[in-house]
Parts: C-alpha cells; sequence; structure tokens
C-alpha cells in the first residue's frame, strides 16, 4: 500500500462491499445494513468519493437487451511503442463508445481491449475505424465470445 492509499477499516469494507452489489439503496438503507447511523454512512460514502475509491455509481446494462450482442477481446500490437504513439492509440479508442475497456500488457500485444458491439458488421466497421485506418497498428487478432459463463464487478474489499 503506498502513503497515498486510504486506510480502510471495517466499515469501509462493509460499506464497499454493499454498494458494489447494490449501489441503488438509499443512505439510510446502508446505515441500517452496515450497522451505523445515516449520517456517519453520508460521511463515509462522501469520504470514499473524494478519495476515489468509489470512481463512480453507475447502472449495469444486458448488452443483449439493448442489441449489443457481440463481445471481442481484441490483442492490438503498434509497430512504434514509443510513449507518445501509445498514448496516441489511447486517445484513439477512449473517444470510441464501442471499447469498454483499454489495457496496457506485458508480455505479448501492446493493448487488449475489451469490445461491445451489435453484430460482426459492427466490428468490422469499428475495427476499419480504429485498427485498418491507424497506422501505427501492425497486428490485430480479436476473439469472440460465444457465452458468457461469468461477469463481475464486484473487487473484493
Amino acid at each position: 500500500m503506498s502513503t497515498e492509499d486510504p486506510i480502510l477499516d471495517d466499515v469501509d469494507r462493509r460499506i464497499l462491499n454493499i454498494l458494489q452489489v447494490d449501489a441503488s439503496q438509499t443512505n439510510a438503507e446502508l446505515a441500517e445494513l452496515v450497522h451505523v447511523s445515516p449520517p456517519t454512512c453520508l460521511r463515509r460514502v462522501k469520504q470514499l468519493r473524494e478519495n476515489g475509491v468509489i470512481e463512480r455509481q453507475v447502472a449495469i446494462v444486458a448488452p443483449d437487451k439493448v442489441g449489443s450482442r457481440l463481445s471481442a477481446i481484441v490483442e492490438i500490437t503498434l509497430d512504434v511503442q514509443a510513449a507518445d504513439r501509445m498514448e496516441e492509440f489511447e486517445r484513439v479508442v477512449a473517444d470510441e463508445a464501442a471499447v469498454l475497456q483499454c489495457y496496457r500488457v506485458s508480455p505479448g500485444p501492446d493493448f487488449v481491449l475489451v469490445v461491445q458491439v451489435a453484430d460482426m458488421p459492427a466490428y468490422h466497421a469499428l475495427a476499419h475505424r480504429l485498427f485498418t485506418t491507424h497506422s501505427n497498428v501492425r497486428n490485430v487478432k480479436a476473439y469472440f465470445s460465444t457465452f458468457r459463463s461469468k461477469f463481475e464487478t464486484r473487487i473484493a474489499v
């Protein structure tokens, strides 16, 4: 743990574990579940947000219910791996809504992307926009999901 990491006590951990399962609860409901007063709970959640422990609270949408049925994990290898070229590629994919996650990785490819699109023609259009027209992309290897057996956003704390 670095000196900048906040120290989490048992109450913070209980709050985080409950919010990761269901963040739609009222402050009063959350306070009751973690066995603290509502003002204490509100203060703790606010502090967790301010410290960056809670990055954001979102609704998780079922991809198939909104017409986004194709999931792909895509490996990208760049031709030139200089820092500015890596950052350039990251800026390009950051602007693409279909790219849900982007990781710099090592060893192997330079990046791994998690992509969610409607179908194969939508993936083809995305690949053309992001990969084939980008002069620094040397290699693209895509894996298409045939079945998702697990999807979790919860981090054990």
